[in-house]
Parts: structure tokens; C-alpha cells; sequence
């Protein structure tokens, strides 16, 4: 087997296809979106997750990084980490890169999450309110 192919046993192809699914599920992710991502066609992703084809490799470390896994996580090789990833494939790669900010970009950084976090609570807890009745006098 050429070694940019990967195993396309048939037992290692199904345990790849569902953890595929799994984590793009778990991220919100359609088909579509995936294989917008990977820049592949939508047909190739869908076999993939139906366990008719594998990736080569070096799509597998793409599909890898856009889920935020390893590779041996992908392929069920290791156990999957318990989720406390970000979800969003952008801001994830932003927030990796946080650590190079100064410290006071770093704190308007934390001021600034709060914030949205903090409006974003609001609003939830606006929605869910009932309209108050007005009392006739």
C-alpha cells in the first residue's frame, strides 16, 4: 500500500467513518461545510462517512486540524479527550495564538469576551421573559 493512502480495511474504514461523523455533529458542522473546509467535493466527504473511501494522509491531518483532534483520535486509535474544544474552526485558531499578545491586549481581550458573553445571557433571559400585562386603570 503506497504510503499516502491509509488502511482501507474495512473494520478501520467504519470505525473512521463514525468517529468522522461524531465529531463533525458535535461541532455543528454540516457535509457541505466539511468539504468546504477540506476543499473536497461533498461526494467524496459523504463516502467517507459512509465508509467507502478513506482520505490520503495528508487530507487526514486537514480533517484532523478542522475538528480539532489527532490523527489517532480520528482513525480510533486513542480515545477521544473529553470536549472542551471551541467549536468555531476560526476562533479556535485565534485563540491559539492569544498567548502572543501583550498583557494588556491579552486583558481588553478578556474584557471584551465578557462583555459579549454578559449581552449574550441578557438577551436569552429577555427572550424567555414573558411581556408584562399592563394594568388597566
Amino acid at each position: 500500500m503506497p504510503s499516502h493512502l491509509l488502511s482501507t480495511h474495512p473494520q478501520d474504514m467504519a470505525v473512521f467513518a463514525d468517529r468522522l461523523k461524531q465529531l463533525r455533529t458535535q461541532r455543528k458542522l454540516t457535509q457541505g461545510r466539511m468539504a468546504e473546509i477540506l476543499g473536497v467535493s461533498l461526494r467524496m466527504y459523504c463516502r467517507w462517512e459512509a465508509a467507502e473511501a478513506m482520505p490520503y494522509a495528508d487530507t487526514l491531518v486537514k480533517i484532523a486540524d478542522a475538528l480539532q483532534v489527532s490523527a489517532d483520535e480520528l482513525l480510533g486509535r486513542d480515545e477521544l479527550k473529553p470536549e472542551h474544544r471551541i467549536h468555531n474552526a476560526e476562533l479556535h485558531r485565534l485563540y491559539q495564538q492569544v498567548d502572543q499578545l501583550s498583557d494588556e491586549d491579552q486583558q481588553a481581550l478578556i474584557i471584551l469576551l465578557d462583555s459579549l458573553v454578559k449581552r449574550s445571557r441578557v438577551k436569552r433571559v429577555m427572550d424567555e421573559e414573558p411581556p408584562k400585562r399592563r394594568k388597566r386603570g
